[in-house]
């Protein structure tokens, strides 16, 4: 409507990972530049899209090195977030780790679960689920990306929802009916508490689910109040 040009990856330019470097490339255009410093191979493609966002306003005085600057330099928070501080992390057991993704749509769920799979790939160590959703989400298309990777799911209210969440009775219902050993706890810290009497070995723990579920759990962390929706 307004002719805005249209640049589509894959056609118009490709960004992709070679020699742990970021590599963008168009007809006119090759820019090397660092990894994007957050977790997870989607995150390239979506450092892509902000390169070549960014290379198209080269006229407002965006340089290559601001670009490179700005990729390394960008943070995420609740977006494959390590949580390695704080009253939940003192919950794990030496070895275990905490992560923190606010992903709660099929597409998230997919994304987060390839980098569950990557970080398994180079340190193994047991996968678990906290996990709470909106009602209006889709459990099952949420979850199904991790069938073949994750074995525990605790689910967990979302404190100070005004919209309608699930209840975690039925959210652990659900998961249960995909084939995953699920169950309720009354919140993030019972839930991290009881994941880990699952299995033997420190496990890597997922908080996912929810936007609201990662504002609490991030508000727990820093020791303040959190916002309600």
């Amino acid at each position: 409507a307004v002719r805005a040009p249209l640049l589509v990856r894959g056609e118009d330019y490709e960004a992709f990972e070679q020699h742990g470097r970021l590599v963008y490339q168009s007809e006119d255009i090759l820019l090397d530049l660092p990894l994007p410093g957050l977790v997870g191979r989607h995150q390239i493609g979506n450092a892509g899209t902000a390169v070549a966002a960014a290379v198209h306003l080269r006229p407002l005085g965006i340089s290559d090195d601001a670009i490179a600057k700005g990729i390394a330099a960008a943070r995420w928070p609740a977006r494959m977030q390590p949580l390695a501080g704080g009253p939940l992390a003192a919950l794990l057991r030496p070895g275990a780790e905490l992560w923190l993704d606010g992903g709660h749509n099929p597409a998230g769920g997919e994304a987060i679960a390839q980098s569950l799979a990557d970080l398994e790939e180079r340190a193994a160590k047991p996968p678990g689920l906290v996990l709470g959703m909106m009602g209006q989400e889709d459990p099952a298309g949420f979850l199904r990306p991790f069938r073949a990777l994750v074995r525990h799911i605790i689910t967990v209210p979302i404190p100070g929802a005004h919209e309608a969440p699930f209840a975690p009775d039925e959210l652990a219902r659900l998961a249960r009916d995909l084939g995953f050993a699920a169950e309720p706890a009354s919140g993030i810290g019972d839930a991290v508490t009881l994941l880990q009497k699952r299995e033997p070995h420190p496990m890597r723990i997922l908080i996912c689910g929810s936007l609201y579920l990662a504002g609490h759990v991030l508000a727990l962390q820093e020791g303040v109040t959190a916002q309600t929706n």
